[in-house]
């Protein structure tokens, strides 16, 4: 449970780890509309912006994080047990 626990963590802090650079970005963001006007291009008509990933991919990288996380879990019980005795 508490692998589970820690890869959930793990997919939070990246997820809004990436929603706030793309936010501080878009914030941030000052066109050159003097240097603009050199080349001008037609521009499409409907813009996408995002990616998506698979569900499957998703749900494999949650569980491949918590059965990482189980590992070290079990490997440092293990170790700190050794150690005490």
């Amino acid at each position: 449970m508490q692998a589970l626990g820690i890869s959930f963590i793990i997919h939070l802090i990246y997820f809004l780890g990436t929603w706030m650079v793309g936010y501080l970005k878009t914030r941030n963001y000052n066109p050159s509309i003097a240097n603009g006007w050199t080349e001008v291009e037609m521009l499409q008509s409907e813009v996408a912006f995002g990616a998506v990933a698979s569900p499957l991919f998703m749900l494999s990288t949650f569980f491949g994080v918590a059965l990482i996380s189980a590992f070290f879990i079990f490997f440092f019980g293990k170790v700190v047990h050794f150690k005490k005795g």
